[in-house]
């Protein structure tokens, strides 16, 4: 297997710099996927077409970096022909199911806001099933199909001519001569695929336009094109990172360093970027993403709760009330009241175990006497017998 040829310096920034963009890419991707799961309100079909992105990234992302990783380390830069076979089978897998999904992520958009009253019974959870499905198996017979084809010849040599496995370097292993259908055949899926993602972007973001154009609600073209702008920059960097490893290829001046990196990007950039992107624009994961921060990361930062709320309401209608009166009134029931902080860690609650209302419903002056303890400020506490 062909490899960098890379001084150690070179050699120690490359691994460092794969390590880090490899473990960004796995969290990144892990925690949208944790977030879409673990939220009911967040399963719709953008967030679970989103989840099916988020999981052909990780299929295509690990399938090349750790490889690439351990060649680098490794001596004599072998692997073994199933793990080469395993690896062409996800790289190829990845590179079709983006264009199928994104296809599908198009056509929600499309119904989404050209067709709003039927949206909901159209992009019902069988039709997302289906849709999700279908995606994944037309890809996975488009590219069985092509290995078939491939596996079906004798080997006759060894040593690979890429740093990585796919179908192109796997067949020049092989002791065929006449290759044309693979060829041929290899060129029809690469070009319907990309005819399905093309065609379905274009049409559907037409139709978008002139929807757009004829609502006159500038909020709500507002909200469909940061919805759309989102898709459509994930679609644009998969595209161009495809288009730069045809470029790299076609310049025989490039070093082939160069030329292997660039070509690595198609497999790195799309799944790093994409978490980022969709974590960033869609405003319900960036709000989701936000709690999960707040409340397990930083525990102490909660987020104001709604009797926080009222009691901040509660001071407010109490700051012009006599602060004397109402230390006098709070004297005279400090007896039978114990201080708590049940609701807040300000203010005074009476007891009705010591009132002797502990089986009885709270009346009007239990009530008014635990707002006066609510709106009270801290120095004017009175602190109960302990129970």
């Amino acid at each position: 297997m062909d490899s960098f040829e890379l001084s150690w310096e070179g050699l120690y920034i490359t691994l460092t710099f794969s390590s880090l963009i490899y473990s960004v890419t796995l969290g990144c991707n892990l925690i949208l996927l944790l977030i879409i799961a673990t939220n009911s309100n967040l399963h719709q079909p953008m967030y679970l077409f989103l989840l099916n992105l988020s999981v052909n990234d990780l299929i295509g992302i690990s399938a090349m970096v750790p490889r690439v990783m351990l060649n680098m380390l490794s001596q004599d830069k072998a692997i073994t022909f199933l793990a080469c076979v395993i690896q062409a089978l996800c790289l190829h897998i990845y590179g079709g199911a983006t264009l199928l999904i994104l296809s599908v992520m198009a056509f929600d958009r499309y119904i989404a806001i050209c067709h709003p009253l039927r949206y909901h019974s159209i992009m019902t959870k069988g039709s997302v099933m289906k849709l999700s499905v279908l995606a994944w198996l037309v890809d996975i017979l488009l590219v069985g199909v092509l290995f078939v084809l491939t596996l079906q010849y004798p080997f006759c040599r060894t040593a690979l001519s890429n740093y990585y496995c796919d179908n192109v370097s796997i067949l020049k292993l092989t002791c065929a001569k006449e290759t044309t259908v693979n060829n041929i055949y290899g060129l029809f899926i690469t070009g319907l695929l990309h005819s399905i993602g093309l065609s379905s972007v274009f049409f559907t973001y037409i139709h978008i336009l002139i929807t757009c154009f004829r609502n006159r609600s500038v909020e709500s073209n507002g909200k469909a094109m940061h919805t759309c702008a989102t898709h459509l920059l994930v679609f644009l960097i998969y595209e161009f990172s495809g288009f730069v490893i045809v470029l790299c290829y076609r310049i025989p001046s490039m070093p082939p360093s160069l030329q292997k990196f660039m070509a690595m990007s198609f497999f790195v950039i799309p799944p790093c970027i994409n978490p980022i992107i969709y974590g960033v624009k869609t405003k319900e994961i960036k709000r989701k993403l936000k709690l999960v921060f707040a409340n397990k990361i930083f525990p102490n930062k909660q987020r104001p709760t709604n009797s926080d709320k009222l009691q901040a309401l509660i001071m407010q209608e109490w700051a012009a009330i006599n602060q004397d009166s109402a230390q006098k009134l709070i004297d005279s029931m400090g007896t039978i009241c114990s201080s708590t902080a049940s609701f807040s860690d300000i203010g005074i609650v009476c007891s009705l175990e010591m009132l002797g209302l502990k089986d009885h419903a709270p009346g009007p002056m239990d009530i008014w006497l635990f707002f006066v303890g609510q709106a009270l400020p801290g120095d004017l506490l009175v602190t109960g017998p302990e129970a």
